[in-house]
């Protein structure tokens, strides 16, 4: 009789061993399906949970970017900084602005110290070997900047020969001064005021410097014009970059710009930054 009760007890243990095994084993799998499930934080959810989308800027470069004295205060303005608004406000965020050189905007992008760059960059295939692009937003033609007593000596390529010619550091004017008018002898520095003020005080002899750009610093400067010298401006236009890999941030990039398009408001906001130039 004790053994067949021994042999009840021992049957009722291992049945409670193998459920307990078996609900073990459920939670395992369901924990690991829980897991293979979970979502990914993107970077477009990591800026809303900062609260904040960091544009990197060079603010030297009117109308896209440049200082302003608004009520006494310094601020930074322009058509991009206008644009980034936007993305910002239709991401639910504020915007904080970082400016610094533009040669240095993609390494700034690329150590996740801002989160995207808007400074009149045009896609080239060096570039989007690092970063990735939105659409284009804005084109404009390239022009050459000479001191007003030198316009009827610079009117061909050739004028340029054995002259210093300023470009801004990493820029597209680098790759024109180079393809398209190797005799000139190409000097980069980082900020375009520094290359105009070089052509002012004839460190220079000439500089390229995007259309819209170049005609408000020759408003400016009453001894600077744009040359007749007509460069082939055959570049993408510009876009705003990212760091690669985030396709959620370009995708709302892109649907605040195609917004901004059909609305006619980048139109406008390059007006309104050409005005608060002059």
């Amino acid at each position: 009789m004790l053994k067949k009760k021994s042999s009840k007890l021992l049957a009722l243990l291992v049945a409670s061993t193998v459920v307990f095994g078996f609900a073990g084993c459920g939670k395992a799998s369901s924990a690991s399906a829980n897991a293979g499930t979970t979502k990914q934080e993107t970077k477009v959810d990591k800026i809303k949970k900062a609260g904040k989308l960091v544009l990197g800027t060079s603010a030297d470069y009117p109308p896209y970017e440049f200082h302003k004295s608004v009520d006494g205060k310094d601020e930074i303005v322009g058509f991009d900084v206008e644009i980034a608004k936007e993305i910002a406000k239709d991401l639910g965020v504020k915007l904080e602005i970082k400016d610094m050189d533009f040669k240095g905007l993609l390494n700034a992008l690329d150590a996740g110290n801002i989160d995207i760059v808007l400074a009149g960059m045009t896609p080239t295939p060096e570039r989007e070997k690092s970063v990735d692009f939105s659409n284009i937003y804005y084109k404009a033609e390239q022009k050459v900047v000479v001191r007003a007593e030198d316009k009827d000596k610079i009117k061909v390529a050739d004028d340029l020969k054995g002259k210093k010619l300023g470009v801004q550091k990493g820029s597209i004017q680098e790759d024109i001064a180079k393809n398209q008018l190797p005799g000139a002898e190409a000097q980069a520095l980082g900020k375009i005021s520094d290359i105009v003020l070089a052509l002012n005080t004839k460190k220079y002899d000439a500089a390229i410097i995007e259309g819209p750009v170049a005609t408000s610093y020759v408003n400016a400067n009453k001894n600077l014009v744009i040359a007749d010298l007509k460069l082939k401006t055959e570049d993408a236009g510009s876009a705003a970059a990212v760091k690669k890999g985030n396709k959620d941030l370009v995708d709302a990039i892109n649907k605040t710009l195609e917004r901004l398009t059909n609305e006619k408001t980048i139109d406008k906001f390059v007006t309104d930054a050409n005005k608060l130039v002059e």
